[in-house]
């Protein structure tokens, strides 16, 4: 398979722990975290991508097994399996590894209520992964609810994709308001690092107008590198690979190579720090 590799990414001073996050649904979380995942990896980085979304969409996007009865994330918040135990390679990569959703994260919302530390499960199973990670990218649910709360618990940083659209900043309020309690109650460290503007359409007004509200008001947060909307990119999990391994020539691959090249400099100098 011929795959665009890139060259010379900057490891990380430590492991970075980021969930992408964003309650609306349509965003592009989950193509965002698997895209990245795999741009990273590609370049000899370790990559830990944790689906943290009960329709498993990170888990075929990267095809590994998600059926009912796989170990996986459910195992590890519920029934005390270690991320070690769950996680699969996937194939063609060999530093990145995914721990799969399956149907029985559906019910983990009403199950991890009664359990103690109810939002530090995640966090406690990634500090006992004891592989060597560069990276941790979880992909959150669509939602507020106890899933994402023990991401940003877990998390160090959020990375937020907003849609170059209508609508695009509405519902963004709550997600920060959100991320501000976590920071107040249960997690200190938490902090938004990361905007990544995805489904840009570079024929209409709407999107520049969109992009440059998202800068005006977010600054440096945003990367320079801008997602397009791409059939390419749409098409790929179809097939349980990412846009860089089904066309790696397309725009939509190059854009998510730029990305992770950003993430990295910016990681390795200090620049993802407020």
């Amino acid at each position: 398979m011929d795959v665009l590799h890139p060259t010379g990414l900057p490891k990380p001073p430590r492991r970075r722990i980021m969930c992408v996050a964003n309650q609306k649904g349509g965003v592009g979380k989950t193509t965002t975290a698997v895209n990245l995942g795999v741009a990273l990896a590609m370049s000899g980085l370790n990559v830990l991508v944790i689906d943290l979304d009960p329709q498993g969409n990170a888990s075929t996007g990267l095809d590994v097994d998600h059926r009912a009865g796989t170990l996986s994330v459910y195992d590890a918040l519920i029934n005390e399996a270690t991320l070690k135990e769950v996680a699969q390679p996937v194939e063609g990569m060999p530093t990145l590894k995914c721990v799969p959703a399956t149907i029985d994260l559906a019910g983990a919302e009403i199950e991890l209520v009664s359990l103690v530390a109810r939002e530090s499960r995640l966090q406690r199973a990634i500090e006992a992964y004891p592989d060597e990670v560069d990276y941790v990218l979880v992909d959150c649910p669509p939602s507020l609810g106890l899933l994402t709360v023990n991401a940003m618990v877990a998390a160090e940083e959020v990375l937020i994709p907003i849609q170059c659209e209508y609508y695009a900043l509405e519902g963004l309020g709550q997600l920060l308001n959100n991320i501000d309690l976590i920071k107040a109650h249960l997690n200190p460290k938490i902090r938004v690092s990361t905007i990544l503007l995805t489904m840009y359409d570079a024929r209409t007004k709407l999107a520049d107008q969109v992009a440059n509200e998202v800068r005006e008001y977010f600054k440096d947060t945003v990367l320079t590198a801008v997602i397009p909307r791409s059939v390419k990119v749409s098409e790929a999990p179809g097939y349980g690979q990412s846009v860089l391994t089904y066309d790696p020539g397309s725009r939509g691959a190059t854009s998510y190579l730029a990305a992770a090249k950003e993430l990295a400099e910016r990681g390795a100098a200090g620049g993802e720090q407020e």
